[in-house]
């Protein structure tokens, strides 16, 4: 069942609002810049998403596809969320599940965590090794 969280960046500059179903599974990915931020995240629908300040704070990066729009506070750094365009998805967005303000530790830890290959853009299954992730 989805519930609303609060996420924000580490100062705060950032906040929003989603509409999560944590039980229905969160993911981490082996692409090069979610290995370097360690990212755990869960996905969004554009209706379940609402920015509520920040938004002149948001610096972007893209790299390879530019299909992915990576967001981040410009003041603290922290990237507490992402949205992109996927030929399954559609418009998206990738929330930060370590951003989430009022996620409960039972609520993060009853969370499954799925493991994609995004390394090598294959989205529909795990890699080879993920201990590391």
């Amino acid at each position: 069942m989805k519930k609303t969280y609060h996420g924000s960046c580490h100062c705060g500059a950032i906040r929003y609002e989603t509409r999560l179903d944590l039980s229905a599974g969160t993911f981490r990915c082996n692409c090069s810049i979610c290995m370097k931020k360690r990212n755990w995240l869960a996905v969004a629908q554009p209706e379940d998403f609402r920015l509520l300040s920040g938004e002149e704070k948001l610096g972007e990066y893209q790299f390879a596809s530019r299909k992915l729009h990576h967001l981040f506070c410009k003041d603290c750094g922290i990237s507490s969320y992402s949205w992109g365009e996927n030929e399954h998805l559609g418009t998206f967005y990738a929330i930060t599940v370590s951003c989430l303000d009022d996620a409960t530790a039972e609520e993060l830890i009853a969370a499954p965590i799925a493991f994609v290959d995004g390394l090598r853009d294959r989205y529909d299954g795990p890699p080879e090794e993920t201990r590391h992730l």
